[in-house]
């Protein structure tokens, strides 16, 4: 039996093919990224040793980086980058291919109650593989528009980021925006998944299921919901053109909810 839910492994090896191939047949690592400092060499090579370090946690090895916050992350990585100096299309390919496939074997021999220590605090394996397959969406869709190609966020895919996005989302609340707010979200996703967010005393909690009672609800296409919670794209214009909606007891919460979180 797998240690990782259904799908996540597909998923997780397919994402990374399919980043390898924008990365293989970049003409130009040095062009800009959208909304990044880095170039395409530097968002490849950040991607090929984030994916080294998701397989030498899954291998048992500890590796401790940053301090858990996104300011604390944001350093690791700008020191990790700046002594890694590969920035040639083939080789950043290969390493982010190979690391997501050293990650699946490893995990595989993973106790599946086991947690690891990790960038964003302790998680499962299984949790830990959804952060790999997460982290690689938000960079694979920044290399996909850099190089001007279609991006492989999907529905499915994002549906399997989901328990490490609510086991995340307590450590990237924004204190100051959930200051003095008690409010309950359901949010749902087109296809069906959902989740609850309870904000209260200066902290978020999570549940797998919805409330019965929330305070407003938040229904998003699948990949604007993903995109928004990475930073990659404005909640307003999501908004504006019907992509997310918020109804319910007190809609007017909607539209803060995606400022509530900080992407690391």
């Amino acid at each position: 039996m797998s240690v990782l839910p259904d799908g996540l492994g597909a998923a997780i090896r397919g994402t990374a093919r399919d980043i390898a191939d924008i990365v293989r047949a970049a003409p130009d690592t040095g062009r800009p990224v959208p909304r990044l400092t880095w170039t395409f060499g530097e968002t490849a090579a950040h991607l090929g040793q984030a994916n080294v370090l998701m397989a030498e946690l899954a291998a048992g090895r500890s590796h401790p980086y940053g301090d858990g916050t996104a300011q604390g992350i944001a350093a690791a990585n700008e020191e990790a980058l700046a002594a890694f100096p590969e920035r040639a299309a083939g080789p950043l390919a290969d390493l982010i291919h190979d690391q997501a496939l050293a990650f699946l074997d490893a995990v595989e021999e993973r106790d599946p109650e086991e947690v690891v220590e990790t960038p964003m605090g302790p998680l499962d394996p299984a949790r830990l593989g959804a952060y790999l397959l997460t982290h690689m969406l938000g960079h694979g869709y920044d290399l996909a528009r850099s190089a001007g190609r279609p991006h492989m966020l999907d529905r499915e895919r994002v549906e399997l980021t989901l328990p490490f996005m609510t086991a995340a989302m307590p450590r990237v609340a924004d204190k100051a925006a959930i200051a003095g707010l008690t409010a309950r979200y359901r949010v749902r996703l087109w296809g069906g998944a959902r989740f609850g967010v309870t904000i209260a005393d200066g902290a978020v909690t999570t549940t797998t299921g919805p409330f019965e009672r929330p305070d407003c609800t938040v229904l998003t296409e699948p990949v604007a919901f993903l995109l928004m919670a990475l930073g990659r794209i404005d909640p307003v214009p999501v908004m504006a053109t019907g992509r997310a909606l918020a109804f319910g007891r007190k809609p007017w919460l909607g539209p803060r909810f995606p400022g509530l979180f900080v992407a690391p």
